[in-house]
C-alpha cells in the first residue's frame, strides 16, 4: 500500500508541476491538452492578482499578460493564496524596475486636520454610542 501512495505521490507531483510550474508532462497525458490548462490557470491568476492589486496590473501596463506568465514560470509553484500571489507579483515588478516602491505604509483613511474623516468620525461615534445605549435600556 505504501509504494502505490508514494507512485501516486510522485505521479500528482508531476502533474502539478506540469500544470503550473511548466514541467514536462507526465507520460499518459496529452501536452497540448496540459498546455491549454496550464495557460488558464495562469490566466486565472492574473485576472485575481489584476483585482487584488490594480497597482501591479497599472504597473505592468499592456504588457500584464506576458510579465504575469513570466513570473508565473519563474516560481516552481503558486504562494498558498492569492493575496500572497498578488503581493509577490508586485514585488517581482518592483526587482525589475517596473513599479516604483511603495513608499511609507498609508492608512486607508486619512485622520489629517482637513480630511473629511476628522468631521464624520465624531459623528459615527455618538450614532454608536445612541445605539449602544438603546440596545442596553431594551
Amino acid at each position: 500500500m505504501d509504494d502505490a501512495r508514494r507512485r501516486l505521490g510522485a505521479a500528482q507531483e508531476e502533474l502539478l508541476s506540469a500544470l503550473v510550474a511548466g514541467g514536462e508532462p507526465p507520460e499518459g497525458f496529452d501536452p497540448e491538452r496540459l498546455r491549454i490548462q496550464s495557460a488558464s490557470l495562469v490566466s486565472k491568476r492574473r485576472e485575481v492578482v489584476a483585482r487584488l492589486r490594480p497597482d501591479a496590473a497599472t504597473a505592468a501596463g499592456g504588457a500584464l499578460a506576458a510579465e504575469f506568465a513570466a513570473y508565473a514560470r519563474s516560481r516552481e509553484r503558486p504562494p498558498p493564496g492569492y493575496r500572497s500571489d498578488a503581493d509577490d507579483f508586485a514585488a517581482w515588478l518592483r526587482v525589475r524596475g517596473l513599479m516604483p516602491d511603495p513608499g511609507p505604509h498609508r492608512r486607508w483613511r486619512d485622520l489629517s486636520p482637513g480630511s473629511r474623516w476628522r468631521e464624520l468620525l465624531p459623528r459615527f461615534r455618538g450614532w454608536r454610542d445612541r445605539l449602544l445605549r438603546r440596545r442596553d435600556t431594551s
